[in-house]
């Protein structure tokens, strides 16, 4: 049986979006950055600090490394100069 919206999970959600041709994902990406844009300032906030939660997790997990700031920039600046 047909399993409604809310009741998928961000897998299956993701995977429903990755299975839409370009023009699709490109719509619903345009659509999800809109929805952010609506956000008051405690949820955007939020989001902030759970996003700094997940990435010292991952710190800690040894799934990610800290790397320099200024490292990260002369990188970007020499792969786009």
């Amino acid at each position: 049986m047909f399993k409604g919206i809310l009741d998928m999970t961000i897998n299956e959600v993701e995977a429903a979006a990755l299975s839409l041709d370009l023009s699709g994902r490109a719509a619903l990406a345009e659509k999800l950055l809109r929805s952010l844009e609506d956000l008051s300032q405690e949820e955007i906030e939020q989001l902030w600090a759970d996003e700094a939660l997940r990435r010292d997790q991952e710190l800690d997990a040894g799934t990610a490394k800290a790397r320099d700031g200024e490292e990260v920039l002369r990188e970007l600046r020499a792969r786009f100069s």
